[in-house]
């Protein structure tokens, strides 16, 4: 690697899996196949000498089998507030670039992905409330997503789960909830209360940052 970088961010995502996503535990996906996107707001980060504090972005992805089966297709998506540095920074990372092999999460969708689409540069409007299991992304033109906690249909209580990582390549802590999403753009989106996901995200050039929760 030539390029020192680092990114802490706040982080949520869905994908088709039933709500325990079983890709997590080194199984198939629930349908079979895999779709989905995560968001991030970066807290701090850095790339070289280019500042990424601030920041969000976004991932688009969809695999006719397993990820590990690779052939998916992925698109970037990317704050249009970045200046050309930042947008060129962001790419880099999030297709696996300056990151030793199989290091990140990111590495690995790319690498997995036959077909890598063209980022795309909008407007972001995104909050969250990893420890609420809460969140609402709005993408200009292609994407809106929500996520809530569980609810238990034996009491209608909320129902917290986390999954934790030790090993990881994306997360140390997630915590688990419900997550509905629509998205048009070369990766389209329909998902409706599946699997959704609420974490920090630390990863930089050699691998995930861990620390314990």
């Amino acid at each position: 690697m030539a390029i020192d970088w680092s990114i802490e961010a706040t982080t949520f995502g869905n994908c088709n899996c039933d709500y325990n996503c079983p890709c997590q535990f080194e199984l198939r996906p629930t349908q079979g196949h895999c779709r989905g996107f995560e968001v991030g707001r970066i807290e701090r980060g850095h790339f070289g000498e280019v500042q990424l504090d601030g920041l969000c972005y976004a991932l688009t992805y969809a695999w006719p089998g397993a990820v590990f089966e690779g052939n998916g297709s992925m698109q970037a998506i990317i704050d249009q507030n970045a200046d050309e540095q930042q947008r060129q920074a962001l790419i880099t990372v999030l297709h696996g670039g300056e990151t030793e092999e199989a290091k990140t999460h990111w590495w690995v969708f790319h690498a997995m992905s036959s077909t890598v689409h063209e980022p795309l540069f909008k407007l972001f409007e995104f909050e969250v409330d990893i420890e609420g299991r809460t969140a609402r992304v709005s993408i200009s033109g292609v994407l809106e997503s929500t996520g809530r906690p569980i609810i238990s249909p034996a009491t209608g209580d909320e129902h917290r789960v986390r999954i934790d990582f030790p090993a990881g390549i994306e997360f140390d802590i997630a915590e688990i909830g419900s997550a509905s999403t629509q998205a048009k753009g070369a990766v389209p989106l329909d998902l409706n209360d599946s699997y959704g996901q609420f974490n920090m995200v630390r990863h930089s050039g050699t691998g995930v940052v861990h620390k314990r929760a």
